[in-house]
C-alpha cells in the first residue's frame, strides 16, 4: 500500500493546477455575469438560462469524463495526462467566451452558448476532473491527502484573486468596454496555461494498487451502482456543492451590489473579494493542526456555525460598508475549515467506497462530485439571475442605466439570504458526516485484503 510522502515542491506544484483552473473558472462564476448583461447587454434571464441549461450538460459530460479517465492508459498515467492535452484548449475556450458578437440578441445568446458550454462542459471538465482524482493516485497516505487539500485550497483563491481583484481595474485601464476585456482575459489564460503545463511535469501518479490492476473493467452498470450506494459519497457532493454556490453568491452578486447599492464600481468590489480571499487563504492553512487534532468534520462543522452567526448578524444592518466588510470576514473564516478539508474528505470516501463495494472509483467519485457542485452552482446563477430579471433588472450595453428600486432591493435580499442558507446545508451535511471516525480501521482492513490480492 502506497504511503508516499510528498514534498512542498510537489503540494505547490499541485495546487499551481487549481490556481490555474480559478484563475479562469473565478471569472466564470463571479465577473462574467456582470459582463454579458452590462458590457454586452444581454438580458439577465437569458444569461441565468443559458448556464443553468449547460450545467445540465455539464453533468452528463463529468459521467462520461469520469469514465473515460478509469479507461484511459497511458505512460504518464490516466489522470495525469489529461492536464497536458487539454491546457490550450482550455485556455483559448476562456478567451472565446467574451468575444461576443455585436448582433441579434438570438444569434448572441446561441453564441453565449456554445462557447459557455466548450470551456465548461467540454475543455473545464476534461481538466479539473483528472486533476481532482489525480491526488487520490499520488498518495494514499489521509495525512499527506489533507496537506494536498489545505495547500490546493489555500493557494487555489490566488487565481481568483488575480482574475477577480485585477479585472475591473485592469479592464477600465484598457478601455473599459468589450474590447478591454478580451485583452484581460487573454492574459489570464496565458498564466492558467503555464501552471497546469508545471502541474502536469511535477505530480506524478504513484498509486499502483496490484489488485485493482489484476480486476480488470468493470462494468458501467456496476460502477455506477457501486458509486450512489456509498452513502459518503452524497455527503462530499453536497459539501462541494455548497462551497461552489457559496462563491458563486458572493462573487456574481457582490459586483451589483458595490455598483448599485454602494455606488461604486472601480475598487471598493475588488477591495472587498481581496480582503475576504486573503481571510479565507491565511485560516485555510491554520486549519492545518484544528484538522490533526480534531478532525476534517468537526473542524469544518464548527467553521459552517460560525459562518451562519456572522451572516445573520450583518442581515441586522446590511446598508452599512462596515458591516459587509464583517460579513467578509466572518463567512471567510467560517467556511475556510471546509474548503481546507473538503478535498481530503473525498480521498477518503474513495477509500471507504473501495472497502464497501470491491471497486476503486477514484475518478468516478470525483466525477460525481464536480456534478454536484457544476449543477449546484448552475441552479444558484439561475436562480439569482432569474430573480433580477423578475424585479425589473434593466441590462444595458454601456452600464448605465438606472435600476427600479425593486431590482435594488432583490440585489440586497440575495446578498442577505443566500450566504445563510448555505452555512446551515453545511451544518446539517457535517452533522450527518462520520467517516473520520471510521477512517483507520477501514485502511487497517484494506491494507490486509490488498495484501490477499483482493480489493
Amino acid at each position: 500500500m502506497n504511503h508516499k510522502k510528498l514534498g512542498w515542491g510537489i503540494r505547490v506544484s499541485y495546487a499551481g493546477g487549481d490556481v490555474a483552473c480559478n484563475v479562469i473558472f473565478g471569472m466564470i462564476g463571479t465577473l462574467i455575469t456582470l459582463f454579458y448583461t452590462d458590457y454586452v447587454g444581454i438580458n439577465p434571464a437569458t444569461v441565468g438560462m443559458v448556464m443553468l441549461v449547460s450545467r445540465l450538460f455539464d453533468g452528463v459530460s463529468d459521467l462520461i469524463m469520469g469514465v473515460v479517465v478509469e479507461n484511459t492508459k497511458s505512460k504518464w498515467g490516466k489522470s495525469r495526462p489529461w492536464l497536458l492535452w487539454m491546457s490550450v484548449p482550455y485556455a483559448l475556450s476562456a478567451v472565446l467566451l467574451f468575444t461576443v458578437p455585436r448582433t441579434t440578441g438570438l444569434v448572441q445568446a446561441v453564441y453565449l452558448f456554445v462557447t459557455y458550454n466548450f470551456c465548461t462542459t467540454v475543455c473545464y471538465t476534461a481538466i479539473n476532473l483528472p486533476y481532482g482524482s489525480l491526488s487520490a493516485m499520488m498518495t494514499r497516505e489521509s495525512g499527506e491527502r489533507d496537506m494536498l487539500s489545505v495547500v490546493r485550497m489555500g493557494l487555489s483563491p490566488l487565481g481568483r484573486i488575480l482574475a477577480v481583484t485585477c479585472t475591473l481595474p485592469l479592464v477600465k485601464l484598457f478601455g473599459d468596454d468589450q474590447a478591454a476585456w478580451i485583452k484581460t482575459m487573454a492574459i489570464w489564460a496565458a498564466v492558467a496555461l503555464l501552471l497546469l503545463v508545471n502541474c502536469f511535469l511535477k505530480c506524478k501518479e504513484t498509486v499502483v494498487i496490484e489488485a485493482a490492476e489484476k480486476a480488470g473493467k468493470v462494468p458501467l452498470k456496476q460502477s455506477f451502482l457501486a458509486l450512489v450506494n456509498n452513502k459518503y459519497f452524497w455527503s462530499v457532493l453536497v459539501l462541494w456543492m455548497l462551497q461552489s454556490v457559496s462563491f458563486g453568491i458572493s462573487g456574481t452578486i457582490l459586483p451589483y451590489y458595490c455598483k448599485y447599492i454602494f455606488h461604486n464600481d472601480t475598487w471598493m468590489y475588488s477591495a472587498l473579494y481581496l480582503m475576504e480571499t486573503l481571510v479565507l487563504v491565511g485560516c485555510i492553512f491554520l486549519c492545518t493542526p484544528l484538522i490533526r487534532r480534531y478532525g476534517k468534520r468537526n473542524t469544518a462543522l464548527a467553521g459552517a456555525a460560525v459562518a451562519l452567526i456572522g451572516q445573520i448578524i450583518f442581515v441586522m444592518n446590511p446598508y452599512s460598508f462596515s458591516w459587509m466588510v464583517m460579513s467578509c470576514i466572518v463567512r471567510a473564516i467560517g467556511l475556510a475549515p471546509l474548503n481546507a478539508g473538503v478535498f481530503g474528505m473525498i480521498g477518503d470516501v474513495v477509500e471507504y467506497g473501495q472497502w464497501k463495494t470491491h471497486l476503486r472509483q477514484e475518478s468516478m467519485i470525483f466525477a460525481g462530485g464536480s456534478i454536484g457542485t457544476k449543477v449546484g452552482s448552475g441552479v444558484a446563477s439561475a436562480a439569482m439571475t432569474g430573480f433580477l430579471a423578475a424585479a425589473g433588472y434593466v441590462s444595458s450595453a454601456g452600464g448605465t442605466a438606472v435600476q427600479p428600486q425593486a431590482a435594488l432591493d432583490m440585489i440586497v435580499n440575495i446578498y442577505k439570504y443566500g450566504p445563510m442558507i448555505v452555512a446551515a446545508a453545511a451544518v446539517v451535511t457535517l452533522s450527518l458526516y462520520h467517516l473520520d471516525k471510521q477512517y483507520s480501521s477501514i485502511m487497517e482492513e484494506l491494507t490486509r485484503r490488498e495484501a490477499a490480492g483482493v480489493l
